[in-house]
């Protein structure tokens, strides 16, 4: 079992930056891929970037591409989310979730809100115009 939290949302101007943070607990933390997702108000969670369990592998949102970068720090179980020239279209929920894939696995990352097995319970991020 992991357990996930959020931190480190608020109010920025566009073209700002924030760092999110998730931490995790449990023991076997680096067993699993990770992601963070969002979800605007009246839309449908949004799949934001994946890392893999060991981060050699990443994977992003074409909207969010060249401007957010995911990593994490499996001695402290620890996944980031570094969010650069924000914009106001970024503003939402911003949740981490946590799936734990087969070290086979072809991309070791999943983009998939529904094939994630734990979720966090998300800090917000406002861009303002």
């Amino acid at each position: 079992q992991v357990q996930l939290k959020e931190s480190g949302g608020g109010l920025v101007q566009a073209g700002g930056s924030l760092r999110l943070s998730c931490a995790a607990s449990g023991r076997t933390f680096s067993s699993y891929a990770m992601g963070w997702f969002r979800q605007a108000p009246g839309e449908e969670r949004e799949f934001v970037a994946a890392i893999s369990w060991s981060g050699d592998s990443t994977y992003y949102a074409d909207s969010v591409e060249g401007r957010f970068t995911i990593s994490r720090d499996n001695a402290k179980n620890m996944v980031y989310l570094q969010m650069n020239s924000l914009k106001p279209e970024d503003t939402a929920t911003y949740y981490c979730a946590a799936i734990e894939l087969p070290r086979a696995h072809p991309t070791g990352w999943a983009n998939v809100a529904e094939d994630y097995d734990y979720w966090g319970q998300g800090t917000q991020v406002t861009v303002s115009s």
